[in-house]
């Protein structure tokens, strides 16, 4: 019997399904989120020790790469949050058919999508 299994995976090659890329997606942004948490405790924290220190960060925070930054991480977070929420349903037998995971990869990425693109508005 002859092995035709390939001996390495092209990544660039193979077409993942949109749960698939869902579920990158929520590594990603997972991590995203762990590496960028320091840093908005850091903001967080010393912006609240006094009335300048919250007025420089917000001067800091009005600077279009730190936007950028910000807006990239709130879509890590609603991506996550959403991801996550739907990793739980599936977890309780809710919505595995093949159907029902299309449809909720979907309303994932357009949610998450759409809050960021609204936040983003209010941000800018």
């Amino acid at each position: 019997m002859e092995n035709t299994r390939p001996k390495y995976l092209d990544l660039f090659s193979i077409r993942l399904p949109l749960p698939g890329w869902v579920s990158i997606l929520h590594r990603v942004s997972g991590f995203g989120l762990f590496l960028f948490l320091p840093w908005l405790l850091w903001l967080l924290d010393n912006s609240l020790h006094s009335r300048s220190s919250f007025g420089y960060f917000q001067g800091v925070a009005a600077q279009p790469l730190v936007k950028l930054v910000l807006l990239g991480l709130i879509w890590a977070y609603l991506h996550h949050l959403f991801a996550g929420l739907r990793y739980i349903a599936m977890d309780l037998h809710w919505g595995v058919e093949l159907r029902a995971t299309r449809a909720t990869s979907k309303a994932v990425l357009g949610v998450s999508l759409l809050l960021t693109l609204l936040i983003g508005v209010r941000l800018w």
